[in-house]
């Protein structure tokens, strides 16, 4: 499960890792976030065929839905299982996009089993990076449009094994392009991308349980823990 992530880059530093990306003129205004929650916006690459950033409500509301809480409980999507769910299927095939992050944390259960610690984990070299998500555009009755997204998660590297089942699928730069494709893709052109991330390039620490509030959203979310 990624249930917490992190943005906090530059603006400038994310156009330089994302060059073909449009960003909107307002992007200089762009604050640090150190503790996006279910539910806020999060910055998008979706697949149109401009490829802009965009903000959308993160938890996947399905076109279909009658109701748009139902995006609250579809923040993430199995990889392994995209193919068959219904919330999931067409948007695994129509709608991919790329969701910024340069961060995200899992919550280890302790030997006690009642106690979890949070562990905030990134790359070594700190810079940020595109979690697979799929999206879609969801309108009510009274003519409101709500463009919404989902995680996929899947198997955990070896970094993460210890600390929690499941992590974020990072889609590796090489692999942008197809992933952002517009065109319609089978399952199975897709499914090799959404692999766990090289363990060698990722770096995992404890933090404090600050950020369990998601009210809480400075610095100290992703300070490192030194007294446990």
């Amino acid at each position: 499960m990624c249930g917490r992530f992190t943005l906090t880059t530059d603006p400038e530093q994310l156009q330089i890792a994302f060059p073909w990306v449009s960003f909107p003129l307002n992007i200089k205004e762009f604050k640090p976030h150190y503790n996006i929650a279910p539910t806020q916006p999060v910055a998008v690459i979706p697949n149109t065929q401009e490829k802009k950033l965009d903000f959308f409500v993160w938890g996947l509301i399905p076109y279909w839905a009658k109701d748009p809480k139902i995006g609250s409980r579809l923040i993430n999507a199995r990889a392994e299982s995209l193919s068959q769910k219904p919330s999931f299927r067409n948007a695994f095939r129509r709608r991919r996009c790329l969701i910024l992050a340069d961060g995200f944390y899992e919550w280890k259960l302790e030997t006690n089993k009642k106690t979890k610690i949070p562990y905030y984990v990134r790359m070594k070299n700190h810079r940020p990076f595109g979690l697979a998500g799929l999206w879609e555009l969801w309108h009510g009755k009274d003519g409101s449009v709500i463009k919404s997204c989902s995680i996929i998660t899947t198997t955990p590297n070896a970094l993460l094994e210890p600390i929690h089942n499941r992590m974020p699928a990072i889609i590796s730069p090489n692999a942008y392009e197809k992933w952002l494709a517009t065109e319609e893709k089978s399952p199975d052109e897709l499914q090799s991308l959404l692999i766990s991330y090289p363990p060698d390039e990722m770096d995992a620490f404890p933090v404090s349980r600050f950020v369990n509030n998601p009210v809480n959203d400075t610095v100290e979310c992703i300070t490192p823990l030194i007294n446990r």
